[in-house]
């Protein structure tokens, strides 16, 4: 059974929905206590760094949470859930999860030769490239495309701990996994059918 995390940050109902459509047995959690009934978390977000953080806190799933992930249950964050797995983020002034070995900074663009930046947030579908193997990425028969929407990403001080990157201006983490740790900045529950499958994936890593 997955459990995901409804502290008020992400689309939980979404993830729900297109876990139930591929079949895999989920909850929404609610009470911090009942953390260790399950197989696996998924922490989603939406937001700013700052505010999920606090949420997290609020709530009182941050201290059960990292113990759970200490002590080795999966967990996949998604877009901001994935940044909170960092240790810190410009975009607020709060310190992460500190699971990964990473920094969220802000894409920077600047004018060059006359020609336009690029638009911040990164929005919209784009390819994804997975390196280093992993088996949320297993299965897939043509290259996967995902949906992005955030203006932040993670930078990671092992590159072993990046197993996707998306094209945006330079190569971007899309997907990390350390350990029991997975998290992607793209959408899944956004994503049709790319997103079942790493769903998908995930409930069978």
């Amino acid at each position: 059974m997955i459990g995901i995390l409804n502290y008020g940050m992400g689309n939980v109902g979404s993830i729900k929905n297109m876990l139930n459509r591929i079949s895999v047995a989920c909850e929404l959690v609610e009470d911090p206590k009942s953390l260790d009934r399950y197989s696996k978390i998924i922490l989603p977000g939406v937001g700013a760094f700052d505010a999920g953080m606090n949420k997290l806190q609020e709530t009182g799933f941050l201290e059960p949470l990292d113990i759970i992930v200490r002590k080795g249950m999966p967990v996949l964050g998604i877009c901001l859930g994935m940044q909170l797995m960092g240790r810190k983020s410009e975009e607020g002034v709060l310190p992460g999860l500190g699971w990964i070995s990473a920094d969220v900074i802000r894409f920077d663009f600047e004018k060059k030769e006359g020609r336009c930046p690029l638009k911040v947030p990164h929005m919209g579908w784009n390819h994804v490239s997975p390196i280093n193997g992993s088996c949320i990425f297993d299965t897939f028969t043509e290259e996967p495309r995902f949906y992005f929407v955030h203006s932040f990403h993670m930078v990671c001080d092992d590159q072993g701990d990046v197993i996707g990157t998306v094209r945006y201006g330079l190569d971007v983490t899309a997907a990390v996994r350390h350990e029991n740790i997975y998290g992607v900045q793209f959408h899944p529950e956004k994503s049709h059918k790319f997103g079942m499958r790493v769903l998908e994936n995930f409930a069978r890593c």
